[in-house]
């Protein structure tokens, strides 16, 4: 055999209450209106997995619990804190009164290219992500401090925004 997988009992799972006990990221993910609760359990396991420290559900967001978001979480939702906000402007006030930079992940005239990011060391980032539809707001990209797109390549311009929320959390935290 060339190689072999590992098994579960081999991975090193901590708990939910042992991850909470973790060093903070300084990084926090915000849902704007996101339509599918699929989607939020994605964004739940993925922000899991590279230690974000909390999400804030904004507007239309399914909230925990919810069978369908723990169909795609499959338990990060208790393992990642969360907070839901009506507007999402609230939680942007919130997040720049607690410090963070503010960043849509959006297309936009002025954005950012991923590849260029280059998170500064101690910094707090919040991390906006669209509906699925319509994307950031226009009034949230506008209170945000920059925005930062994903490089495409091909004829949609357009990923899943659980797809998303994976790509910018790999190039942040890698």
């Amino acid at each position: 055999m060339k190689d072999r997988k590992l098994l579960n009992s081999e991975l090193g799972r901590i708990s939910p209450e042992r991850y909470k006990e973790l060093p903070q990221s300084g990084i926090v993910l915000v849902l704007d209106n996101i339509r599918s609760a699929h989607n939020v359990g994605s964004a739940f396991r993925t922000s899991d997995a590279f230690k974000v420290d909390r999400i804030l559900l904004c507007g239309i967001c399914a909230v925990p619990p919810s069978a369908e978001i723990h169909k795609s979480a499959l338990g990060a939702e208790d393992s990642v804190p969360w907070e839901h906000f009506d507007d999402t402007l609230q939680a942007v006030c919130r997040l720049r009164s607690e410090g963070y930079t503010i960043v849509s992940v959006e297309q936009t005239v002025g954005s950012l290219s991923l590849e260029k990011f280059k998170p500064e060391p101690g910094r707090k980032y919040a991390f906006i992500f669209g509906n699925e539809v319509d994307g950031v707001r226009q009034d949230v990209v506008d209170a945000s401090d920059f925005a930062l797109e994903i490089p495409q390549f091909g004829t949609k311009h357009s990923l899943n925004v659980s797809v998303s929320v994976g790509v910018v959390l790999w190039q942040t935290r890698n």
